[in-house]
């Protein structure tokens, strides 16, 4: 032992000598060296301070072939430890401590954590590939947002940024490939398989590292990717667009969203076609221009209706064009939730109070007798004096008896009367005083879904007939009457256009109309009562606007007397009859417009509603079995909307 010690002693004297003084070294050349003693000649020559832990055994050999600074000294001295499972940790200013791999991760200073925020780099991959270069009791695991999370001994931690600084470089290019005779569909179909070739037993392939899409117009393709893959790209996109014009002049094009039948009047006027006929019209006709025959001819295009395709016969380069416009037309349209709020409020009050009477004898008499009184005392004075000139039990005296009573029967509010006779003397007097006070509520919510620039139509009612003419003859041999029906309800109908900026232009028409009570049960026409509006309006994405309204208010103030005696202070108020009306109504309609932009919006609208339409049934009937879901899982086959 001490002869190695010398020998290591004597090689490390010659080594480190040079390098205090000139800071360079001869070649270390350590055969079985003892480790403490290693370690204790090169805190010597570096001019740190080493403090070895007693567990700290064992030998090492170190070859160098080219001399070594006090810097490189010290970290070949680094790499040596843990080859042998030492580590070196920070303990103090130019202070260390070698220790024992095992439990140096409890030191604070021992073990570095560190987040890096990839740029192009995939932090899975990036985990992966790291692991071989982390220490037995370090780790290296990939986090959510492309970060990556190194946990390991602090120089080494410090090592791998500076590999992941050199790495984690953009270095794709992006470049345009122009195309003369192909679509940029028709290539990417064709050069996708081979530039990204599926992998052999069906294995999964990494990510790839080169992405192609179609330029707007179809006319080009763009390229992404890794500078070697990207000029593969290039040239194969360029081969295959150089092949020979196609033989094939005829092209079938199916569409997704659009309708063809809207299409094919843009692509006519386009390329110069008269329009299309259709119907009987047809069948006489001279050939379509789209019917192929022999020798040169116009570009057409015709429609298959049946598969919602259109046929474009023309060359190769007007097929690209109008395949280009046909893309960019057919995508999936916008859809709009319309929903009107009408809402009307009304209060009517009506005060009538009447005093009629009556004085008759002999040959003579007095009666005052008012239009708005009711009953009509005319009528009472008509049966009484019918009981006593009318014969018992005629159709004339039952006629009078029973206009009387119908008269008193059907009276509102408070009919009082008195009546008598003196001698030849007949005496009569009625008093009706009635008060009405009425109020409504009229509230409507339609709502409709319809797509941009498609009208929509909501109807909710009945059909009420009405009279328009009608004959009878003479001998009733042959009467007719002709009715006309007419929708009585609630009616929206729109037609929305969204706009660039967001907003939508609303072409709307909402009309509320009844029967109104006062008809209802009569024999003769109903009357109506209709509320209406027919307007264009712009407004925002989920913003109400008001269409307009009404505000309504009537009084009317009436008197019926008799002239003179119906003035008298006290007493006059028996010779007139008063009335008094008075409606107030105030009517109101409001628009709200939703764009439903994707299937996604759809779904949550139709989950909203039936959670809705859900929650009134249950508050309705709370024991009993939903009518509205066993509906959705027995007749539609399907899950209710999720909320």
């Amino acid at each position: 032992m001490r002869l190695k010690a010398a020998a290591l002693a004597l090689s490390l004297g010659l080594a480190f000598g040079p390098v205090a003084a000139h800071a360079q070294s001869q070649a270390l050349n350590l055969q079985n060296a003892d480790i403490r003693v290693f370690v204790q000649d090169v805190a010597r020559a570096s001019g740190r301070t080493l403090i070895v832990d007693p567990r700290v055994q064992g030998t090492v050999t170190v070859v160098s072939d080219r001399p070594l600074s006090r810097d490189q000294l010290f970290e070949l001295m680094q790499t040596t430890l843990r080859a042998n499972g030492l580590v070196v940790i920070p303990a103090g200013p130019n202070t260390f401590r070698i220790a024992p791999e095992e439990g140096a991760a409890s030191a604070p200073a021992g073990f570095a954590t560190r987040l890096f925020f990839l740029k192009t780099l995939d932090a899975a991959d990036a985990a992966q590939t790291l692991r071989p270069l982390i220490g037995k009791s370090g780790v290296a695991l990939a986090a959510p947002g492309n970060v990556l999370i190194v946990v390991d001994y602090a120089d080494n931690v410090g090592r791998i940024a500076g590999l992941i600084d050199q790495i984690d470089q953009d270095r794709t290019e992006l470049t345009t490939v122009e195309l003369q005779n192909s679509t940029a569909r028709e290539v990417i179909e064709a050069a996708g398989p081979l530039i990204s070739p599926p992998s052999a037993g069906g294995a999964a392939r990494p990510a790839p590292r080169l992405a192609l899409a179609a330029a707007p117009g179809g006319r080009a393709i763009v390229l992404r990717g890794d500078p070697v893959l990207v000029a593969q790209a290039q040239a194969i996109i360029r081969e295959l667009d150089a092949r020979e014009p196609s033989n094939a002049e005829v092209q079938v094009v199916r569409l997704e969203n659009a309708s063809a039948k809207d299409l094919l009047p843009v692509l006519q006027q386009m390329i110069g076609q008269a329009p299309q006929q259709s119907g009987p019209a047809a069948a006489g006709a001279a050939p379509a221009p789209a019917a192929i025959r022999s020798g040169p001819r116009s570009p057409s295009v015709a429609l298959f209706e049946g598969g919602n395709a259109l046929v474009i016969s023309a060359d190769p380069k007007t097929q690209a064009e109008l395949a280009g416009v046909i893309r960019q037309l057919d995508v999936r349209r916008q859809q709009v939730l319309v929903t009107a709020i009408v809402v009307e409020i009304s209060d009517t009050l009506a005060q009538n109070l009447g005093v009629q009477f009556g004085l008759g004898g002999g040959s003579g008499g007095v009666v005052t007798n008012f239009p708005a009184g009711s009953p009509s005392l005319m009528g009472v004075i008509s049966a009484a004096a019918g009981q006593n000139n009318l014969t018992p039990g005629s159709a004339a005296q039952a006629a009078l008896t029973t206009n009387a009573v119908n008269s008193i029967n059907t009276t509102p509010g408070l009919v009082g009367g008195v009546g008598g006779r003196a001698g030849d003397v007949v005496i009569g007097a009625i008093i009706n005083a009635v008060k009405s006070d009425s109020a409504s509520n009229l509230l409507s919510t339609p709502s409709i879904v319809t797509l941009d620039n498609k009208e929509a139509n909501l109807s909710v009612g009945q059909e009420i007939s009405v009279t328009t003419g009608e004959v009878l003859s003479a001998s009733n041999s042959n009467p007719f009457r002709t009715v006309e029906r007419r929708d009585v309800g609630v009616q929206l109908r729109v037609t929305p256009q969204i706009n660039a900026g967001g907003g939508i232009t609303l072409a709307i028409k909402q009309e509320v109309s009844s029967v109104a009570a006062q008809a209802a049960g009569a024999t003769t026409d109903p009357i109506f009562n209709k509320r209406e509006f027919e307007t264009n309006v712009m407004v925002d994405d989920g913003d109400i606007v008001v269409l307009g309204g009404l505000l309504d208010q009537s009084d009317t103030t009436g008197a019926d007397k008799v002239p003179g005696l119906g003035d008298l202070p006290g007493i006059g108020g028996l010779f007139r009859s008063s009335s008094t009306n008075r409606t107030r109504r105030n009517l109101m309609v409001f628009i709200r417009p939703t764009i439903l932009k994707s299937a996604r919006d759809a779904e949550v609208l139709a989950a909203q509603r039936y959670e809705y339409m859900r929650a009134d049934e249950a508050a309705a009937r709370p024991d009993a079995k939903s009518a509205l879901e066993a509906a959705v899982r027995d007749y539609l086959k399907a899950q209710p909307p999720a909320p």
